[in-house]
């Protein structure tokens, strides 16, 4: 156990700052960013096997929502609101994941994006975790990297937060305040 100099006594240690285990937390990051990056391979805008027979890409895997109920309110939620307007809602996806990629890789914003993966993954689960063939540890995994890179403040790691947070310091104002939250 650490000793806190202030008052003497036994206190937990804080988490490793070494150079490892930046280098390791901005790996991860990056690896989480291309990780969205890489889903969108398969949504096809514009209108994302939505006009296909049989369904296909993101259209397919939104009805498995309905098919493979995994939780009754969602699976009512995709049947009632999401497939009726489902090009708003694959445009929405799309750039929600987009988004997440780009900004993790850069790692700017890291934990309001890390919160945004958080809720993404939540979205998908609810979607596809009964479906026949899933892995449902892969959605536990990136329920605990989101859960890291929040933790951990992952952008500050050779991420772009790191080198802007001491200039929004420096400015305060409302938007800095924002902008030093989300990093």
């Amino acid at each position: 156990m650490a000793v806190n100099e202030q008052t003497e006594r036994p206190g937990p240690e804080p988490l490793a700052s070494s150079r490892a285990s930046r280098v390791l937390m901005a790996v991860c990051r990056v690896t989480v960013a291309l990780l969205w990056i890489q889903n969108l391979s398969w949504k096809h805008p514009p209108d994302f096997g939505h006009s296909s027979d049989p369904p296909e890409d993101l259209y397919a895997w939104t009805l498995r929502g309905v098919d493979n109920e995994v939780f009754a309110p969602w699976a009512w939620l995709v049947e009632h609101v999401i497939v009726p307007h489902f090009a708003v809602f694959a445009w929405g996806a799309f750039a929600i994941e987009a988004c997440l990629g780009a900004f993790l890789l850069v790692g700017l914003a890291a934990r309001f994006w890390a919160l945004v993966g958080l809720v993404q993954t939540t979205a998908i689960t609810f979607s596809v975790l009964n479906t026949p063939h899933e892995w449902f540890w892969s959605y536990f995994l990136m329920y605990a990297v989101h859960l890291a890179l929040l933790a951990t403040a992952a952008g500050r790691a050779y991420g772009v937060d790191g080198a802007l947070r001491p200039l929004w310091r420096q400015r305060g104002g409302r938007l800095s305040r924002v902008l030093i939250a989300a990093s």
